[in-house]
């Protein structure tokens, strides 16, 4: 985890909410000279901090408000850190919570140089960005339903088709199969609603794509060189990661995607691990989901897949496969290079 190491006259920590915020400025001797709680108003935040600004630094919690306290610093030339939320909870955990607190111990981590930083991201591609995680939240959606007809299947002993339940087609008389009554209100209930997402889904996906043939027309072109990432797992490794160059290397990628295991140990002695659950999920889903899709009529990756079987086991051996795909997208974007296959196919 890296820290925040700058040295401010000034440090100003943030503790932000939806219509409040309580902001604590330390001097360089760590004296607190500005302590209040402040409405979430552009002009106010830029009124209490105006005294400071000459060699201020500000930071906030990683949470889900933080946009537009980083434009605004960003537009009024105000250096802005973002704090990794989980990172913070862990080293300035206290038996006393409040906001008051809570924006010392922020202003506190910032001055002695223990704040965990998180990424920035930038303001051009953020909406895209959360646009393309909102289009997986609704695809996901739709597979509740579509499980949820299987159940629903099962508790009347149906026969299951013989087709996929996804295709339009099959929407309209599909209700018919099950009882009169609130079963066949809920099948009806179910169409409807794939109905609508199915379309919302789509529109979302066209406009997607366009998005990002404008804004990295070379970055989709090469990483769908990759058997197994698509339309799909391109865009996000785009928008979840516009800057490879802010890794120093492939082990802080690979540790920033979910793609290596956490090492946990005292004493000598190796325990359980621990920090699982530190990074971005987004990318350790695509990178999943590339490894599957890569197997389906590959067969130098099913031979690769085999051996990966032999050498780690058959429940490691996928997780493998994804870290190794990690590792080749890595060097993909950072030497502007498309997917190489003798390399990646070969034993070793």
């Amino acid at each position: 985890m890296r820290f925040y190491a700058r040295s401010q006259t000034y440090t100003c920590g943030v503790d932000l909410h939806r219509r409040t915020m309580y902001l604590c400025v330390l001097d360089h001797e760590g004296g607190i000279v500005f302590h209040r709680k402040l409405p979430c108003r552009p002009e106010t935040f830029l009124a209490a901090v105006e005294p400071f600004r000459a060699s201020l630094v500000v930071g906030c919690e990683c949470l889900f408000s933080w946009y537009w306290l980083a434009d605004l610093c960003a537009e009024a030339g105000i250096d802005f850190v973002l704090g990794h939320a989980l990172g913070m909870r862990l080293i300035h955990g206290t038996k006393t919570k409040s906001d008051k607190l809570d924006s010392e111990k922020i202003a506190r981590l910032l001055h002695s140089g223990h704040f965990p930083l998180a990424y920035v991201y930038p303001r051009a591609t953020r909406a895209t960005r959360d646009l393309l995680r909102r289009r997986l939240y609704f695809v996901r959606r739709r597979a509740d339903l579509l499980t949820h007809l299987q159940i629903v299947e099962a508790q009347h002993n149906l026969e299951p088709l013989r087709v996929r339940r996804d295709r339009t087609a099959i929407r309209a008389d599909y209700p018919e199969r099950f009882p009169a009554g609130s079963a066949r209100l809920s099948i009806v209930a179910d169409c409807r609603m794939l109905d609508t997402l199915d379309q919302l889904i789509g529109t979302l996906e066209r406009e997607l794509v366009r998005s990002a043939k404008v804004d990295d027309l070379d970055s989709f072109c090469r990483l769908r060189t990759v058997p197994g990432i698509g339309e799909i797992l391109a865009m996000t490794l785009i928008y979840e990661v516009p800057d490879f160059d802010r890794f120093d290397d492939v082990g802080e990628f690979a540790s920033y995607g979910r793609l290596v295991a956490p090492r946990g140990e005292s004493s000598g002695k190796l325990g359980a691990s621990r920090g699982r659950k530190q990074g971005n999920v987004h990318l350790k889903w695509a990178f999943s989901e590339a490894a599957v899709l890569m197997l389906r009529d590959n067969p130098s990756a099913q031979k690769l897949h085999a051996r990966l079987v032999r050498r780690f086991g058959k429940a490691k051996a996928l997780s493998v496969l994804a870290h190794k795909i990690g590792r080749a997208v890595f060097f993909m974007q950072k030497r502007r290079l498309p997917f190489d296959p003798e390399r990646f196919y070969a034993e070793g």
